[in-house]
């Protein structure tokens, strides 16, 4: 896909990933749908960011775990370009809650989870569908977690909705082509705030310092090494659909090598 003269919806862009996606994509020349629920001044700034890349942007206020929002946030992309080339599904939430903790996790958490992580991105995936189809073309992204993979993670519910949103890509992968494409980063450790004030200073500190000491890659992710893949889904990858990638700098390897005996 040429990104430049593009449309792309990017939910939860205020900041993070989505942030760092949409000012990569504003740099290519894709005009920017920047999505939050509660951190106006921040989304305000990113897109202020991308406009001064040279593009148009179009700043929407919704949760992605409203249907009605979702609707809207499309209709007001057609309304405005009249086309929508791109999805990324960013938009997310978790509890932290250690895994041996089960008792601190009822069935509200799960609901609530999964209402953002799970429902959101098949929402706006649908509400996307049709005009991508007409257009002949789109690419939609999810941004998953290797917790959907390895079942670790912030919380047992969080992992379980990140496994929920694996299924999904591959569901809507089969069912939108040969239009549409539908790929999953999956981040591991991503650096920045959220984390930092999910885990606790020490702990973040901590597990960042042993990532860089241990993964293969001998790094720890940043919101723009997660959005660069995101956003080479996007434009790239003609024949790639349906793919769950992985992105962890090898953490999910193991760090012992293995040795000859």
């Amino acid at each position: 896909m040429n990104l430049k003269g593009a449309v792309t919806i990017v939910t939860g862009s205020a900041s993070g990933i989505g942030a760092a996606a949409a000012r990569m994509l504003a740099a290519k020349g894709s005009n920017v749908v920047v999505n939050y629920t509660k951190s106006e001044a921040a989304a305000k700034a990113v897109a202020a960011e991308c406009e001064a890349k040279g593009v148009e942007t179009l700043l929407c206020r919704a949760n992605v775990a409203h249907d009605a929002d979702c609707r809207r946030m499309v209709a007001e992309t057609m309304a405005k370009w009249g086309r929508v080339d791109g999805l990324i599904n960013n938009a997310g939430t978790t509890k932290f809650v250690p895994h041996p903790d089960l008792d601190g996790l009822d069935a509200e958490d799960f609901l609530n989870i999964h209402r953002v992580n799970v429902v959101g991105p098949f929402q706006m995936s649908r509400a996307v569908a049709p005009h991508m189809k007409q257009q002949g073309r789109g690419a939609i992204v999810n941004i998953s977690s290797v917790a959907g993979v390895m079942g670790i993670g912030s919380s047992i519910a969080y992992a379980a909705s990140k496994g929920a949103l694996n299924t999904i890509t591959l569901s809507l992968a089969r069912v939108l082509g040969p239009e549409i494409r539908v790929n999953t980063v999956c981040p591991g450790f991503v650096a920045g705030s959220w984390l930092r004030d999910g885990m606790g200073a020490e702990r973040y500190d901590a597990t960042k310092a042993h990532l860089e000491a241990t993964t293969p890659l001998r790094r720890a992710g940043t919101p723009e090494s997660m959005a660069e893949v995101a956003v080479w889904f996007l434009e790239g990858g003609e024949l790639v659909t349906g793919e769950i990638l992985m992105v962890d700098a090898g953490n999910h390897l193991g760090a012992a090598p293995l040795k000859a005996r």
